[in-house]
């Protein structure tokens, strides 16, 4: 009855073995695992690396406007610009905005490609 079960042993114990070693051959010959491709692809598509891709591969990354506040919309300016046309410029947390603006002021906002604004800058005096 001994000689059955140290023979049943390692029946059980070889398979788990196997399984062990093969499991850590595979995960060294495969390199980079899909959570590392998840990670790469959460980085990638945050606005600091679009950015940053845009400007390494020479691609316009923002324009410039200039105008008046005429209404604040929660997350977005309404401006009348010098030729008269009204631009919503909508903004966010990723928006540098170095003094916030108040209806009347006028401001000088960059537009991303998307035309999200990268940063705002308030041109009148010394503020409210």
């Amino acid at each position: 009855m001994t000689p059955m079960l140290t023979t049943y042993r390692y029946a059980v114990l070889l398979p788990f073995i196997l399984v062990l070693v093969t499991g850590c051959a595979q995960s060294v010959v495969q390199g980079n695992s899909s959570q590392e491709y998840l990670g790469m692809g959460i980085v990638s598509g945050t606005l600091g690396e679009q950015q940053r891709v845009a400007q390494c591969v020479g691609e316009p990354s923002s324009i410039s406007v200039v105008g008046q506040v005429q209404a604040l919309e929660g997350g977005a300016y309404l401006v009348r610009d010098a030729q008269g046309k009204e631009v919503r410029i909508p903004h966010d947390e990723n928006t540098r905005i170095d003094r916030p603006a108040h209806v009347g002021d006028r401001i000088q906002s960059w537009l991303d490609r998307n035309g999200r604004a990268v940063l705002i800058r308030n041109l009148d005096g010394s503020g409210r």
